[in-house]
């Protein structure tokens, strides 16, 4: 099994991955330059850890679009160097962060400390967000349904279109990724 430093290694750096990015790219640079990262004296207690983190991602996801913004404020404030891991590509790697054991839900973030071990992981979301998500999901008609494609895609739309213009999700992305770094 490929260990948490080679795949840190073996990561793209953030312009590489800006590089790569097919889709979401304009959104997803949109919301890095409206977000304003607080004066919050917890940043410089992460920077302390001395961190680093692996971002598991793909450019089609929408949560990846919201959350890597805020991430990267976060990166640049704190000083934690971030690489980026596809995760169509690194499934052994994403299967180790399933989330409720059974989904490869994205993004997640892989913190790691200065000895490259695992200091804690955060994603898919934030939960005032997987609130909302949850709330949205629920006017879905059954699966079987014959407009529940139809229905689907209308929601994934209303989610994004919720993400790219509610900058109080971002804040609240901003406090749940702090906040797991602070408290362990």
């Amino acid at each position: 099994m490929t260990t948490l430093k080679a795949h840190y290694d073996n990561g793209l750096t953030l312009e590489q991955y800006l590089d790569h990015m097919k889709v979401n790219k304009d959104e997803m640079l949109a919301i890095y330059n409206a977000f304003q990262v607080p004066d919050d004296a917890r940043l410089q207690e992460i920077k302390d850890k001395n961190l680093k983190a692996i971002v598991i991602t793909e450019d089609w996801c929408g949560d990846a679009m919201v959350n890597i913004p805020v991430l990267m404020h976060i990166a640049e404030a704190a000083r934690i160097d971030l690489r980026f891991s596809l995760r169509d590509d690194n499934l052994e790697l994403m299967d180790q962060y399933l989330t409720n054991g059974t989904a490869r839900s994205i993004p997640i973030f892989v913190f790691l400390d200065d000895t490259d071990h695992q200091y804690a992981v955060w994603g898919p979301r934030a939960q005032v967000v997987q609130d909302y998500v949850t709330e949205v999901r629920q006017g879905l008609p059954s699966k079987d349904a014959p407009d529940f494609e139809e229905k689907q895609k209308e929601v994934h739309h209303t989610i994004h279109e919720k993400y790219k213009n509610t900058p109080e999700f971002w804040d609240e992305i901003y406090n749940s990724i702090v906040e797991r770094l602070i408290h362990l």
